[in-house]
């Protein structure tokens, strides 16, 4: 069975696009027009989401927290002909790892269970929210038990609304290393939980040891990355890189760029088959992700062309 494309809306809603967003019908019509098959869902202004995390939804673009607002959202889908691929989560507003309390982390996670139970989606994805320097402040053991009973329980939410969980390991957040993924995901231990894999996220963490606090654990290829995370992939991404990172207001490297294929310097014919062989995704999806690319909206056909590509080579 062939692969199923989509692309993840947040690229038209933050970064270069923050300050004008392209609305959702607008999205889902062009990527309609495109033959993608769905969309991967940035579940923050504007966009559908479940809600304001910090109050009253009056003014929260995008809001939908009534039952009656996520049916029409599924019609309209419907209408469209696109499904949702899954949903990244808003949030980042929550701490994690720098406090011994998750529980509001744990009841906003909830909150995106049930709209997505109720929308028809069915991975979650997650990260660790705090930078990776937060381990200069929280002891490694400490953040790690933090982090994996946390996602025990958001597990166990995901699983009773039919849900898979999917962490994004990026240079952008606290344990970016390999040897991390591995740990973390072997001790969260749940049928329903695994590795997000991101091809310029894998370049960064695994080649460049971007941003990894203390020594940094590289390899020569993120092939070998690939097969240490062998039977725990549950989600995949697709995008070049051109080793660097997107840089924050400041200036400061925050987590990887993102550019179009062909923009970067990926072998994606050396990848491909290790990617492919490693993965045990619950779902046939493969998306593409141009999150902080200035002209994604532009980029977005070539990039669909590519992946077709990639899924008539290796998709089948």
């Amino acid at each position: 069975m062939s692969k199923r494309t989509s692309i993840g809306s947040w690229a038209f809603t933050i970064g270069p696009y923050a300050s004008h967003p392209i609305d959702f019908q607008t999205v889902c019509e062009k990527l309609k027009a495109l033959g993608f098959d769905g969309v991967e869902l940035g579940a923050f202004p504007p966009h559908p989401n479940p809600g304001n995390p910090n109050g009253p939804d009056d003014a929260w673009p995008g809001a939908m927290p009534e039952r009656s607002q996520r049916e029409e959202l599924r019609a309209r889908m419907k209408e469209w002909g696109l499904e949702f691929s899954g949903i990244a989560a808003n949030l980042w507003g929550e701490k994690l790892i720098n406090t011994a309390d998750q529980s509001k982390y744990i009841a906003e996670f909830r909150k995106n269970s049930e709209f997505c139970r109720d929308v028809g989606i069915q991975g979650i994805r997650v990260d660790c929210v705090q930078p990776p320097t937060i381990l200069r402040e929280v002891d490694y053991a400490t953040a790690m038990q933090r982090v994996v009973k946390t996602w025990q329980e958001c597990c166990a939410i995901a699983a009773g609304n039919g849900q898979y969980v999917t962490w994004e390991v990026e240079p952008g957040f606290a344990f970016n290393k390999p040897s991390d993924a591995v740990r973390i995901h072997d001790a969260v231990h749940r049928d329903n939980f695994g590795i997000q894999y991101d091809t310029c996220h894998g370049q960064m963490v695994a080649v460049v040891g971007a941003r990894q606090e203390g020594e940094k654990e590289t390899y020569p290829s993120q092939v070998d990355y690939i097969r240490m995370l062998d039977g725990r992939i549950n989600h995949i991404h697709l995008i070049d890189s051109d080793n660097t990172c997107h840089k924050d207001a400041q200036g400061n490297d925050e987590t990887s760029s993102h550019p179009p294929f062909g923009a970067g310097l990926l072998n994606f014919d050396e990848i491909m088959p290790a990617l492919v062989k490693a993965a045990r995704c619950p779902h046939d999806w493969w998306t593409i992700d141009l999150c902080f690319y200035p002209d994604a909206w532009t980029a977005t056909a070539t990039c669909k062309a590519a992946l077709d590509e990639l899924i008539r080579k290796y998709g089948a």
